[in-house]
């Protein structure tokens, strides 16, 4: 019996010696009440600063996809990312209009490009082939720094993907020694080209790329028609047989008599350009693009908005935005953002500008002196304000798989308008039904 009570009480003291050693080394962890939290306060910044700063994969090289005339500002951004980065990158010639299209068979294949220039309005098609990556890690800068449209037209459900390059719609270049002065109205066209038009002598008032859907918009949004519902997202509300689409096409196809005697064919960039350097044309729709190129060629160049319908409403122009954005297949992400980021910069807008007229997304490059006082910039970023933007919905490629065959058969074949804006609407609606 004692040596059972002497058992019990050896273990009692043992006990009480181990809680008074888990006290006492509770107690020594936390004599500097603050060492632990300063400890994980630090941990905590470290991880935060790592999370402000992208850095490329080790052994990253990159390929961009972008056009041809765009390789000057390309290899640019080049030779900065790599004294920056110690990065190459390789250029390859894929145009932004062929670009989505190339990268949805490329990307996933692994040959695509890691950053590829593209306009915005494929956007749709490529959220929906996750193709692309969203624009996260320099979203709320590129927020900050671009013009809200230019945005709006990179986002798809709340989410922005792309990194804003430049803006751009259309207007009317002249030649001043055959205009003295901007004409402000169709009616004043039409006047103008009854007296200079001769078309033996290739001689014309006033030259757009009738065939194409793109060039025509201008007439069909001045009298309130549109491709989709709700500012473009509504693919169940087409609004391109409207009473007011009928109205514009009916205008549009008597200009074939009264200002442009011409097929379709016949009206090419290419033609339109080389009449209007020659001086056989006095007015050629195009873009900021072509602004360099024709300061050089045309000795005394104006531009102009689109003139006045005979409604008494402007003409409302397709408008694009064009973008960087980074394949969702590249092997090297981190370097693609950096990549992306560093090329849609102010400084590098404003050198896309100097080389090649483009207008910048960009709001502070927009206010920059060089381009808030250029007649051009300063005319077309007022027509970019009266435009409208394309449709970024997935459903756009039904209006560009029917667009040049409509307007063709309006303008060549002189088929009536309501005839073809309705056959038009239903091969739309066909498309957009077998696609889903």
């Amino acid at each position: 019996m004692k040596k059972m009570l002497l058992l019990i009480l050896t273990l009692t003291m043992v006990l009480a010696l181990a809680a008074c050693g888990g006290k006492s080394s509770e107690t020594s962890t936390s004599t500097n009440p603050e060492s632990k939290p300063t400890e994980t306060a630090t941990q905590g910044e470290g991880d935060a600063a790592a999370q402000d700063e992208l850095t490329p994969e080790p052994g990253a090289k990159l390929v961009v996809w972008s056009s041809g005339t765009e390789k000057v500002l390309v290899d640019e951004a080049i030779k900065a990312f790599k004294e920056k980065y110690g990065i190459d990158v390789e250029f390859q010639e894929v145009g932004p209009d062929k670009s989505i299209e190339r990268m949805t068979t490329d990307g996933p294949a692994g040959v695509g490009a890691d950053v590829f220039l593209a306009v915005h309005d494929r956007i749709g098609s490529a959220v929906q082939a996750g193709i692309i990556l969203p624009n996260d890690f320099h979203e709320e800068e590129t927020k900050a720094n671009n013009t809200p449209k230019a945005i709006d037209a990179l986002t798809i459900d709340g989410i922005l993907y792309g990194y804003p390059n430049s803006v751009e719609t259309t207007a009317v270049f002249y030649n001043k020694d055959l205009v003295p002065q901007p004409l402000k109205t169709w009616d004043e066209v039409i006047n103008f080209a009854k007296t200079f038009n001769d078309p033996g002598k290739q001689k014309y008032t006033y030259m757009w790329e009738n065939g194409n859907g793109y060039w025509n918009f201008g007439f069909l949004g001045g009298y309130g028609a549109y491709v989709f519902g709700k500012d473009g997202s509504d693919p169940t509300d087409i609004g391109l047989n409207t009473d007011g689409a009928i109205e514009s096409m009916k205008f549009f196809q008597s200009l074939k008599k009264d200002v442009l005697p011409l097929k379709t064919a016949d009206v090419t960039s290419d033609i339109k350009k080389s009449l209007f350097t020659e001086g056989k044309l006095a007015m050629n729709v195009s873009g900021p693009w072509d602004t360099i190129s024709l300061k050089e060629a045309v000795k005394n160049l104006g531009v102009m908005e689109y003139p006045t319908l005979p409604n008494g409403k402007q003409m409302q122009p397709f408008s694009g935005v064009k973008a960087f954005l980074v394949n969702a297949n590249s092997k090297y992400p981190n370097a693609a953002k950096l990549f992306a980021h560093l090329i849609t910069s102010e400084e590098f807008q404003i050198k896309d500008f100097e080389l090649l007229g483009n207008l910048p997304s960009n709001t502070k490059a927009a206010e920059n002196e060089k381009i808030k006082n250029d007649p051009f910039a300063s005319v077309f970023l007022k027509q970019f304000g009266n435009s409208t933007p394309m449709p970024k919905i997935q459903e756009m490629n039904a209006f560009w798989g029917v667009h040049e065959a409509t307007f063709t058969s309006i303008w060549n074949d002189g088929v009536d308008p309501k005839v073809a804006l309705d056959d038009m609407v239903k091969k739309m609606k066909d498309s957009i039904a077998s696609s889903k």
